[in-house]
């Protein structure tokens, strides 16, 4: 097992939190340096989901080079959910995180989320019990401008369904069983997932004949 921690290019006390934090936790972690931040940066546009790939293929790079065969990663139940609506209402379609998956560009290697039922709440009690402080988005764009991550369809989501949980305080679960417990007889149209082939309600219609 490797604790593996990626420097994208945080300034220095952000650098020093994930060293403190290791301290805390007593935890060998293996820091690698990248200039994830500085290319985004340049790129220009809404640079998030660049970094995001970025990031995770080095991640991918590092652990394969380090004789890994899978990389961990820190997704929570509520980020599971979120994904769902942000999906729904951005993206026209119904996806979300999977508990594992095979890497497409880097043979043999999985990647896992051990925390895919946990909820946020409790993993926030937790570092709170531990004293601990962790990084939400440390990238050079919210330094210059506190207020992105507010701005960010994550976060708008997710005050969403805390507005609709005070009065269903279930939806989370109930959205989160939703996509185990999904009717396709009444869907107008479907992707199979293997193929990618779109069938659509007439097709289906004229098969029940």
């Amino acid at each position: 097992l490797v604790y593996l921690v990626m420097d994208p290019g945080y300034n220095k006390e952000n650098r020093e939190k994930i060293e403190q934090n290791a301290k805390v936790l007593n935890l060998d972690v293996n820091i690698f340096e990248s200039n994830i931040f500085e290319v985004t940066e340049n790129a220009g546009g809404a640079p998030c989901y660049l970094c995001a790939r970025m990031r995770r293929g080095c991640l991918y790079g590092k652990a394969k080079e380090l004789g890994c065969n899978k990389i961990a990663l820190g997704h929570h139940l509520d980020d599971v959910i979120e994904t769902v609506l942000m999906s729904m209402m951005y993206s026209s379609e119904i996806k979300t995180m999977q508990p594992k998956l095979h890497s497409t560009n880097f043979a043999g290697m999985e990647l896992i989320r051990p925390l895919y039922q946990v909820k946020e709440k409790d993993i926030i009690a937790w570092a709170n019990y531990n004293q601990l402080s962790f990084l939400q988005c440390a990238c050079k764009r919210t330094e210059k401008n506190s207020t992105l991550e507010k701005d960010s369809k994550r976060y708008e989501t997710k005050q969403l369904i805390e507005q609709i949980k005070q009065f269903n305080p279930n939806v989370d679960d109930n959205i989160f069983r939703s996509i185990h417990n999904v009717n396709l007889a009444t869907l107008p149209g479907f992707r199979d997932c293997d193929s990618g082939r779109l069938y659509t309600f007439s097709e289906i219609y004229e098969k029940g004949k």
